[in-house]
């Protein structure tokens, strides 16, 4: 069983983790010759394998949070 200071420095690794898998999945998708749909300034773009961008809509702002705060949405 692992200690609870080793649970922690693993712990701290996940967001790392989670950012590469993230770019991971988004480059095997355009090298797939797939679309991805990525959100840009408030805007949702499509972007295809050759680079170009298809403006799909407007969506809400990003809500800023800090690192271990809890947020409420109604």
């Amino acid at each position: 069983m692992r200690t609870e200071k080793e649970l922690d420095f693993l712990e701290e690794h996940i967001p790392n983790l989670a950012n590469s898998a993230i770019q991971k999945a988004y480059l095997d998708a355009l090298s797939g010759g797939q679309s991805v749909v990525e959100a840009i300034d408030g805007e949702l773009f499509e972007i295809f394998p050759d680079g170009h961008k298809v403006f799909i809509k407007n969506i809400a702002e990003d809500i800023p949070v800090e690192t271990n705060k809890k947020i409420y949405i109604k």
